[in-house]
């Protein structure tokens, strides 16, 4: 304190000229406010101008309830480099759109006579897939909205033979691209967007065509969360309803004044709330709940109508399963032909009993099309604050998905130590390094044996990772899907961290795994994903700071922590191994 006083000085601040406009300033050549809904543009509009003062209370939604999609409104510029698409390199794998933590690339396949009109600089390639045969390819970038992490170059696998230094896509300078990107960006949103049930879902080149219903939010540039929310909204947003636990999730993915999770041209796209620490995971309990009652009634009510409006139709909707995307396009045909028989029965029948089923049943008609409901938070949450919420729900049996990105560390709040923070790795309350191992949450849900449980890390494979969320959701029961997600409180270089998330897995720091409850009556319903380690722990963990750092201030302890965090892995890795084996056959 006395050092502190013996140090100020004075700092001389010019007077400022004028207080601060009435009126958002809004630029007439690049923002979309000028053609935003009235809300978006005379409410939030003010508040991303920093005038939310000005905003009266009576023009606040008085039951809390935002819009969805208007992150895209922002058009932040925040980057000096924007990644540069290279057709004639590019073999139209997916992966770049994949990992693209602000989902600003983006991919279509589509006629060639959709390019009619096209802007002179927007650029394209014959498809190369064997089921778009005779149709054009683009991926393009949102320059306005991109924040120049570079991870899409980092994962890139083709190269440039000629230029053995550049790949597929390459960062550029954004400034002299910005306004022909706009130009571009604008044209590919009007181009169609592929089929969504003719995709095959399971090869990453086609589902990641599948429209992001999660974009530009405000995380971190190249955070490690993002990618499987956005992979979440590709497959199952159109008909989601998400519980997000507070953590850094909940602030870039519902701070005002914008909400990075949309919607598609119908109008479908996720229902988001955020809940609090700890009791998130029964907040999300409740959407299912609630659902699956209000169906109860739904189908009590339709079958007492199925007289007029055809048995046939009545029993196709009661009995659909709805396993996959083509399933549910059928589905909502279905939906869609009731709701017009409906509204024909209520018009032309004068029993008042009748109307009131009608009546009744018209609200809760759309969740005869299967909702999808998810629970999803960092590791402070699901291992610390909120786990006996979270054990609660995965032994209810409900039909609920957990995602748990895990950043091994409170990032949101500072970067405090979490049960989820590996032995060995320097925090807050952890300076010393972590002297304990991580706690295995994958571990103790199998206990129960009817919960989905998959361990997933993009970087190291990102198959593995699209299987496993199909795999959770189509699966009726409980499913937890812990996703290794890094983070800057690592010390990390963000632009290369699919080598981080890479190395955890060849090191045997973090498993790949999927334990399927469906599997238990023909094999091991435990399926080991990754190889037996392969480089030493040392290499993985001093790829971060938040290990390495530890080497410098306490070099004894780093040395000793590690040999007990070697130990840990190889004991880890033995036991899982074991415990995936598959039964031998009873002896003869």
């Amino acid at each position: 304190v006395d050092q502190t006083l013996e140090n100020l000085h004075e700092v001389e601040v010019m007077e400022q000229s004028g207080a601060r406009s009435q009126e958002p300033e809004v630029n007439p050549t690049s923002s979309p406010l000028t053609t935003a809904p009235t809300f978006v543009r005379d409410v939030l509009g003010k508040m991303i101008a920093g005038c939310g003062d000005q905003i009266p209370v009576s023009a606040l939604p008085v039951d809390g309830t935002y819009p969805t999609g208007t992150a895209k409104y922002e058009k932040r510029n925040i980057t000096q480099e924007i990644p540069v698409w290279d057709p004639d390199v590019c073999i139209q794998c997916g992966k770049c759109v994949m990992v693209c933590p602000h989902s600003v690339i983006r991919s279509k396949v589509y006629d060639s006579q959709a390019l009619e009109n096209a802007p002179a600089t927007f650029k394209h390639a014959n498809a190369r897939d064997h089921d778009w045969q005779g149709l054009k390819f683009t991926i393009q970038v949102a320059s306005e909205d991109c924040t120049g992490c570079g991870i899409c170059v980092d994962v890139c696998p083709a190269k440039n033979k000629a230029q053995p230094r550049l790949k597929a896509i390459n960062m550029a300078s954004q400034p002299p691209l910005r306004e022909a990107e706009r130009t571009n960006w604008d044209f590919f949103l009007h181009l169609p967007n592929p089929d969504r049930p003719s995709l095959n879902r399971h090869k990453i080149s086609q589902q990641q065509m599948q429209e992001p219903l999660f974009e530009f939010s405000g995380a971190c540039a190249g955070c490690g969360e993002t990618p499987y929310l956005k992979l979440v909204s590709q497959l199952f947003g159109d008909r989601a309803l998400i519980a997000n636990a507070t953590g850094c999730s909940s602030i870039y993915g519902g701070n005002l004044p914008t909400t990075p999770w949309t919607h598609n041209a119908d109008g479908r796209g996720p229902a988001w709330s955020n809940s609090l620490f700890e009791d998130n995971a029964e907040f999300g309990l409740g959407f299912r709940v609630s659902i699956d009652k209000q169906r109860e009634f739904a189908s009590e009510l339709l079958q007492q109508l199925a007289p007029q409006l055809g048995e046939a139709l009545v029993d196709a909707i009661l009995r659909a399963t709805q396993q996959d995307e083509a399933d549910i396009y059928e589905q909502r045909e279905r939906v869609t032909l009731l709701k017009e028989r409906m509204q024909k029965l209520f018009e032309e029948t004068s029993d008042h009993k009748l109307k009131a089923i009608v009546q009744n049943l018209t609200p809760l008609v759309d969740l005869f099309v299967k909702k999808s409901v998810w629970i999803i938070g960092g590791d402070g949450w699901a291992y610390d604050i909120g786990f006996g919420g979270l054990d609660h729900v995965l032994a209810s049996g409900r039909n609920v998905n957990v995602l748990v990105l895990d950043t091994e560390v409170y990032s949101n709040t500072g970067g405090q130590m979490s049960k989820a923070t590996p032995r060995g790795a320097v925090a807050k309350f952890a300076a010393g390094g972590k002297a304990a191992a991580k706690k295995d949450l994958g571990l103790i849900a199998m206990t129960y044996g009817n919960v989905y449980v998959a361990s997933v890390a993009m970087g190291a494979r990102d198959e593995h990772t699209l299987k496993a969320f199909l795999e959770a959701e189509a699966y009726d029961g409980p499913s937890l899907i812990i996703a290794y997600s890094h983070c800057i409180a690592h010390g990390i270089n963000m632009s290369t961290a699919m080598q981080n998330q890479k190395a955890a897995v060849d090191s045997g720091r973090w498993l790949l795994y999927r334990y399927h409850p469906d599997r238990r009556q023909q094999e091991n319903p435990l399926q080991l994903d990754s190889h037996a380690p392969k480089i030493p722990l040392e290499r993985s963990m001093y790829l971060e700071n938040r290990f390495k750092m530890l080497t410098k201030t306490k070099p004894e302890a780093a040395k000793r922590l590690l040999e007990e965090a070697q130990q840990d892995v190889n004991a880890r890795w033995q036991m899982y191994q074991y415990l995936a084996a598959r039964p031998t056959e009873p002896s003869q």
